[in-house]
Order: C-alpha cells, then structure tokens, then sequence
C-alpha cells in the first residue's frame, strides 16, 4: 500500500501571494478612508447663503463668503441658512379703524437675514424668525390703521393713508432691532383689503350711493355748463342778426335814396311822362278783379282806362 507524502515547502509561495494580497487590501482601505475622512471635512459656501459651523450644538464659526472650506469631521456639522432676501406671505387678520369698523387686511413682506448669528441666538430658527416679524407687522399696521377712518383706508380718492409701507416698515425693523433678531425686513405691502360678510353689503351701497352721488354732480355741472354755452350762443347770434338787419336797414335806405334821387332826375325831364306813371301806378294799387270804379266819363283818370292818352 502506497503512501501519499504532502511537501510543505510547496505551499510557500500561496501563503506569501496572500499576505501580498492583505497589504494592499489594507493600504486601500486606508486610502479609502483618509478620502472618506477629507471628504466629510470639507463644504461648500455658495453664493447667497451662510454656512453655519456648529460643534456639540454650539456655533464657532459662520461663513459668509462663497468658497470651499473645512471641518472638524464627526465633530462638527453644517447647516445652511438663506442670505438672499425672501417672501412672507403675512396671515389675514382682522382690526378695528378709528370710526370703530371692522376690516380685514392681509399683508406680504420682503426680508432678509443681515446677522446669522444673532439669529439663531435669539430666534434659533427661521420659522422662529418669520413668526416674530408676523407679530411686530400686524401689531405695526393695527396701530397704524385704527388711526385712521373706514372711508379713509377704502376710498383712494380721499385717503390720508399716504407712505404707510413705509411707516411700517420702518417701525417693524425698530422692533426686530431691538430683540436683535439679526434680520431686516426690507418692505412690507398691503395685498387687499376685505370687509367681514355682515359688512360688506352696507359699504357696497354706501360705495353706489357715493358714485351716483358724483355723477349727478358731474350731470348737472355738464347741464349747467351747456346752459351758459347756449345762452351765450344765442346772445351772440342775437347780436349779429341786430347788426346784420341794422345794416341791411341803411344798405336798403341808402338805395332808396339813390333809386329816388335818380327817378326825380328821369321825371324831372319830363313831366307829363311823369304823371302818366303815377296813374299806371294807381291803377296798380286801386284796381283789382272786382273793383268797381264810378268816374264822370270825361274825367282824364278814366279817359286813360278807357285808352284816351291825347
């Protein structure tokens, strides 16, 4: 019976390829990791936000500038906050005018964060933040709208609102400096106004009413001015057909002096001619259709309607 000899020293070179193998298994292992390890320690700032750096919850440093930038890694965190400015759309409340009615405003403000820091050491979050700006605006715009009355804040014709954004602007970033919130709001807008539904009918009226009311004043200006330009127009009409008929009057007195001075010039030259003229003339005038005349025959008025000349 054989029997089978195993030679260890034909297993050397496996044992040495695998320790080979192990080496550089770990070698990349631990590349892998310092990769890791550099990866988790970098960040990056980009343009229009703050990189806040925080270790244990407390914060050590904030970025501001865009760029790549480091951390301790597993020890400190990143987290990111806006520094573009933004939106708030403010929720509709309800106040009071001086004239003791009731209105329904809703409002829209643009603002920023300007103090990371003192941001999230006194409002800790944006929400945080947005919330106490929402206050200062509505408690602002309440004081600022009850100064004034109902007709004033609703009828842009005769309302003493004037730079009331303005005002409340400027007076909602007197109170978030204060608390040092670190954010700034840069405008704050009215969106609409509404009135509550047991409202709302009374002011449509008085609206109607004070519409109607203007366009009969509009009417009755427009009728009162078409008066005084007819009345003038006739006047002046007046006027010119007075001048007109006056000098149509010496126009027609100065021809009849000249028709007579010249007829008195004709008959003057003949007399007799004259005479016979004046008779046509009375026959004009005397005689007609039924005209019945009883004259002596040997009258020379009646010799002539009988053809007698001589």
């Amino acid at each position: 019976m054989d029997k089978k000899v195993v030679d260890f020293n034909e297993r050397k070179p496996v044992d040495i390829q695998w320790r080979k193998y192990t080496k550089i298994g770990i070698f990349i292992l631990i590349i892998i990791l310092l990769l890791v390890l550099l990866l988790s320690s970098l960040f990056i700032v980009r343009e229009g936000e703050y990189k806040v750096v925080r270790q244990f919850g407390e914060v050590v440093r904030i970025k501001t500038e865009p760029g790549l930038s480091m951390k301790v890694p597993f020890i400190q965190s990143v987290s990111t906050l806006p520094k573009y400015q933004m939106t708030y759309d403010v929720s509709s409340a309800e106040i009071n005018t001086k004239d003791k009615k009731r209105m329904i405003i809703d409002n829209y403000a643009l603002w920023k964060i300007v103090s990371p820091k003192k941001m999230i050491t006194n409002a800790r979050t944006v929400e945080n933040a947005e919330s106490r700006m929402e206050e200062f605006i509505y408690s602002v715009i309440r004081t600022e709208l009850g100064q004034l009355n109902y007709d004033e804040i609703i009828n842009d014709e005769k309302s003493s609102r004037g730079s009331l954004n303005d005002r409340v602007t400027e007076k909602v970033n007197e109170l978030l400096a204060n608390d040092e919130y670190g954010v700034v709001v840069t405008d704050v807008r009215m969106k609409r106004t509404d009135l509550p539904n047991e409202n709302e009918n009374s002011v449509y009226t008085r609206m109607i009413s004070e519409r109607e009311s203007t366009a009969q004043e509009y009417l009755s200006k427009g009728d009162a001015e078409k008066n005084r330009i007819t009345a003038e127009t006739d006047r002046k009409v007046r006027e010119m057909l007075s001048k007109a008929q006056a000098d149509a009057e010496v126009i027609r007195s100065e021809g009849e002096g000249e028709a007579a001075k010249m007829y008195n010039e004709a008959f003057s030259k003949d007399r007799e001619f004259y005479q016979l003229y004046r008779t046509l003339e009375s026959y004009k005038k005397t005689i007609g259709e039924d005209t019945v005349i009883v004259l002596p025959a040997d009258s020379p008025y009646a010799r002539l309607l009988m053809g007698y000349t001589q």
